[in-house]
């Protein structure tokens, strides 16, 4: 008769190893295939539906990034993460200084990468706790590797929040400006992603001034990034 812990030990050796085995499949058919939907519009429907003054709502349209203009690529660089290119998931500068920022009792910007962004909206559900900062951190290497900085930006621009039930930029540009993610100008590109640290308080339909002085901010960082060239897909 086996050990009921030899036993046990073994289940879970397993299921760790299916575990690990469905997460790198998931990030090699995402590197090719539209992500249908995230663990993020879920909870959001969710709230929605508990909510009598919310209307449940989902709005969401995927296109390649070729067809989405080149100033909301610059525009979320710009105001999210100006080192996209550069770094390889991390950006252990901005989390050193967040890291002093907090033992001397400040408030400052995490070190949150794109590719950060990218990797707890698709794969992860929102939350601060060590268990969920070490599986973003799983996902941040996993699509760094597998996918070329060009995927995880046409991922991102996809399926990240713009707004209460709307998700990437294409679905944006309907709703705030009647036209599609190719057509948006730069001020435009600058407003939407202005509002991206908190879209369910902010909106780009009525800017608040805080959000039209980080739009002029982010058209600023714009002129000074210069010309970028995301890597193509291997």
């Amino acid at each position: 008769m086996h050990n009921p812990l030899t036993i046990l030990l073994v289940f879970v050796f397993r299921l760790l190893l299916g575990l690990l085995a469905f997460s790198v499949l998931l990030v090699i058919v995402y590197r090719f295939v539209p992500v249908p939907v995230t663990p993020l519009m879920a909870i959001r429907m969710v709230e929605q539906a508990k909510d009598p003054e919310r209307e449940v709502l989902l709005v969401k349209d995927w296109v390649p990034i070729s067809e989405i203009s080149h100033h909301m690529v610059m525009a979320v660089i710009a105001a999210e993460d100006q080192k996209f290119l550069q770094h390889s998931g991390f950006d252990w500068e901005a989390i050193d200084k967040a890291l002093e920022g907090n033992k001397l009792g400040k408030r400052i910007k995490g070190g949150s990468t794109i590719s950060n962004q990218t990797a707890k909206n698709v794969f992860l559900w929102p939350g601060r706790n060590m268990l969920r900062k070490a599986l973003e951190a799983y996902f941040t290497l996993m699509i760094e590797f597998l996918w070329s900085k060009e995927r995880i930006m046409e991922v991102y621009l996809n399926v990240i929040e713009m707004g209460d039930g709307i998700y990437g930029a294409e679905a944006a540009a309907n709703m705030y400006y009647q036209k599609s993610a190719k057509d948006l100008t730069r001020a435009e590109a600058a407003l939407i992603a202005a509002v991206l640290p908190n879209p369910l308080r902010w909106t780009p339909a009525s800017p608040t001034s805080y959000i039209r002085n980080r739009q002029a901010w982010i058209l600023r960082n714009m002129n000074n990034l210069g010309p970028l060239e995301l890597k193509a897909n291997p």
